[in-house]
């Protein structure tokens, strides 16, 4: 199992920032879309925001392949269409990316093993 981290800005709107908020509460996400992320292979999601700044985590077998996870179905696309209103690209995003893969830079569990020790 994997843990993979993502990053994406949401328009600076206290407004458009609430209604983000309120399409991804459980009783307003379209089924099918979290049919289509557990169709991909994904375990876990979840997502943090501060400010306007998203990070999602998600948990996936080892061999998942981000690449091939992008659903095309309508309602996929539909979704990703109304949630594009809400959100900007990161600055240093490839053209056509939204969530921005982010690099793990510090592990406590990697500290200590190379210090030979643990809790």
């Amino acid at each position: 199992m994997a843990c993979l981290y993502y990053a994406l800005d949401l328009r600076d709107d206290a407004q458009a920032i609430a209604e983000y908020e309120r399409w991804h509460q459980p009783q307003n996400i379209w089924p099918e879309i979290v049919a289509s992320i557990r169709a991909a292979g994904i375990e876990q999601m979840e997502i943090f925001r501060t400010g306007n700044r998203l990070v999602m985590a998600v948990q996936v077998p080892d061999d998942y392949d981000a690449a091939a996870t992008r659903a095309s179905d309508a309602k996929s696309q539909a979704w990703e269409a109304l949630m594009d209103r809400y959100q900007q690209r990161l600055p240093w995003s490839e053209p056509g990316q939204k969530w921005v893969p982010m690099t793990r830079i510090f592990s406590l569990a990697q500290a200590l093993a190379a210090q030979g020790g643990s809790c």
